[in-house]
């Protein structure tokens, strides 16, 4: 961007952008903390890992049903409204998660924010669609980078309370309050419906969407967060059962690939601007293609350590780059429903991410499991004719 045009960009749009971080990295913190915590509320509660599971899954189908809801407010109201109440909803379930006095009161805070998951991620991508449309160049990957920089934060927020003894309640309500004040504090500065509008890729009437390009973009997210998600369930696993590591060296199959992601989505938009959409779809999918066959290949931890690493090097700047096609596809208010739509994707392929793979892993082994992922890499490879080949300015 030149310097003439850098300086066009308003400072409502620059505040609405640094406000969408914030709730990205916000939304990324609090599913770290839960994540994490799942460990202490079983043996808090006595549950089951077969409970857990289904706990889970129970979350990834609300948080579909919280995405259709994100859709209503924001056609009715504005994504800003939708994204102020669901970040409402996740402090409000995080105080039932944290007080939860038995099982059932447990499971029912945790389905109220799986609903405000949905709907912080369906309205944090329309704001962020809105604001790429303002900038008139690619910047949806560092929302995703703010979004792994605050899940980080969110298991290191984890893992101090454990050191210093803070309880598992203490820990969710303090998360909790910092997702209130920071989403309090920020909401106000995020764009609302005429400011969305008024950006000029929303001055003309919406379009008809395409359905044939809309699906491929949706099935190429859904094949990107079922890889995300066989990485983050399954990698640990991999490493102690199938190749005999250590618990510590386990963990760290997760940190190397959201490690090589926060680096891969802060570099993303650079890469976006000079090669264009297409071209880095089909390199990133390549790459994340031989990290996931060194991973199944990998004779020692190590090895799969780097095979993990690699793969997070390339996937996961494609998820941005889906919403961020989907923006192309129309304007005007009828751009929240798309992305609200289109973010159903996103749970099918936790579904099959969590569900499918394990249960290939369960009937075989670990290592044939992963072939799933590697198998949805290649098919990201095709998927890349369906993205632009240079974003228009």
């Amino acid at each position: 961007m030149t310097p003439t045009a850098a300086a066009q960009i308003s400072s409502p749009l620059r505040a609405a952008r640094v406000a969408n971080s914030v709730a990205f990295g916000l939304q990324g913190f609090f599913l770290a903390v839960i994540l994490t915590e799942l460990p202490q509320q079983r043996d808090r509660f006595g549950l089951s890992d077969t409970t857990i599971l289904l706990a889970v899954v129970t979350i990834s189908l609300l948080a579909a049903g919280g995405s259709v809801l994100a859709e209503r407010l924001a056609v009715h109201w504005s994504s800003r409204v939708a994204l102020r109440i669901g970040l409402g909803l996740i402090a409000c379930t995080g105080l039932g998660i944290a007080l939860a006095p038995n099982v059932a009161v447990l499971l029912i805070a945790l389905g109220g924010y799986g609903i405000a998951v949905g709907v912080v991620d369906a309205s944090t991508n329309m704001q962020a669609v809105f604001i790429q449309h303002g900038y008139g160049r690619f910047v949806l990957s560092s929302f995703y980078a703010a979004w792994s920089a605050g899940s980080i934060l969110g298991a290191l927020f984890v893992a101090g309370c454990e050191k210093i003894h803070i309880t598992v309640t203490e820990a969710i309500l303090v998360a909790a309050a910092v997702v209130l004040v920071a989403g309090w504090a920020f909401g106000s500065r995020l764009l609302g419906t005429r400011q969305a509008e008024a950006e000029p890729a929303e001055a003309a009437a919406a379009e008809i969407v395409g359905l044939r390009a809309y699906f491929a973009i949706g099935v190429a997210m859904a094949l990107v967060f079922a890889i995300d998600l066989a990485v983050g369930n399954w990698s640990a696993l991999y490493l102690k059962d199938e190749l005999l590591s250590s618990s510590a060296t386990a963990a760290l199959a997760l940190a190397a690939y959201q490690g090589a992601s926060l680096l891969t989505r802060l570099t993303g938009d650079i890469f976006v601007r000079r090669f264009g959409p297409r071209v880095v779809v089909r390199t990133a999918a390549a790459i994340g293609t031989l990290g996931l066959a060194l991973v199944i290949a990998a004779p020692t931890p190590i090895l799969a350590l780097a095979g993990f690493l690699v793969a997070g090097l390339g996937l996961p700047v494609i998820a941005p780059l889906c919403f961020s096609e989907a923006g192309e596809l129309t304007g005007g208010r009828g751009l929240d429903a798309v992305i609200a739509r289109l973010n159903l994707f996103n749970y099918a392929g936790t579904l099959v991410g969590g569900g499918v793979v394990g249960a290939l892993a369960d009937a075989t082994s670990l290592r044939i499991g992963f072939a799933i992922p590697l198998a949805f890499a290649v098919l990201l490879i095709a998927a890349a004719r369906y993205f632009h080949p240079r974003r228009a300015g």
